[in-house]
């Protein structure tokens, strides 16, 4: 099934991609993507983790998601979906909240890449401390609602994002923590809608997830 992308990359990089180990954490709108594009890149060792169950909510931007599995762990779903894509994944689940508290149970597990897309702050500094202890490279999505122009999104820096609010947010708090690492992170430079509620499309997550996958599948592949 992978013919296309070993023609692509050629056998020994494809190779690399089949004994990487990745995590990603959240599984919604920019995870799911991501998630989906790593299994159909190749990559066989995938761990997931998110608490949510699917919404009706959910149905306008997250790819797992359809009438037929709301009320179901996201996990779960996710789950089933990526090994009907490839049944030769080796995916592990974890339908857990991600804190300081079983964050290193989890990530005993050495993981060589890790794709933050959740959206929860604190979450977000948690992981960029532990990627200085366990040495894992990671890509973080910063804010994807309010916005509506896919091509300003990219792959970047947080000390380079401008016009997101949560890179702002996670700026300082990184600061606070004298944290001087580059901290590879998606954003876009669209300033977001004025609105008072959050608002997303079906797009805009989409792409920040598929940006998350590429910057791993590029990086092994390019060494």
């Amino acid at each position: 099934m992978f013919e296309r992308m070993i023609s692509l990359i050629g056998k020994d990089k494809f190779s690399k991609l089949q004994t990487t180990n990745v995590l990603v954490v959240g599984i919604g709108g920019v995870g799911g993507y991501a998630l989906e594009a790593l299994a159909r890149s190749g990559i066989i060792n995938i761990s997931i983790i998110d608490y949510d169950k699917i919404e009706i909510t959910n149905l306008n931007r997250q790819i797992i998601s359809s009438n037929d599995n709301i009320g179901l762990n996201k996990v779960d779903v996710a789950k089933e979906r990526v090994l009907k894509i490839n049944p030769d994944l080796k995916i592990a689940i974890f339908n857990e909240n991600l804190t300081k508290d079983n964050i290193d149970s989890i990530l005993k597990n050495k993981y060589d890449y890790v794709i933050d897309a959740c959206d929860t702050i604190d979450t977000k500094v948690l992981i960029i401390e532990k990627s200085l202890k366990y040495k894992f490279k990671l890509i973080s999505c910063m804010g994807t609602a309010n916005k509506t122009n896919p091509a300003l999104l990219s792959i970047t820096e947080l000390s380079k994002t401008n016009n997101d609010p949560i890179a702002k947010i996670l700026r300082k708090k990184v600061k606070e923590l004298k944290i001087n690492k580059k901290i590879s992170v998606v954003s876009s430079t669209e300033t977001p809608i004025a609105n008072k509620n959050l608002g997303t499309n079906s797009y805009i997550p989409g792409i920040a997830g598929l940006l998350c996958a590429s910057y791993v599948i590029n990086d092994i592949t390019k060494k």
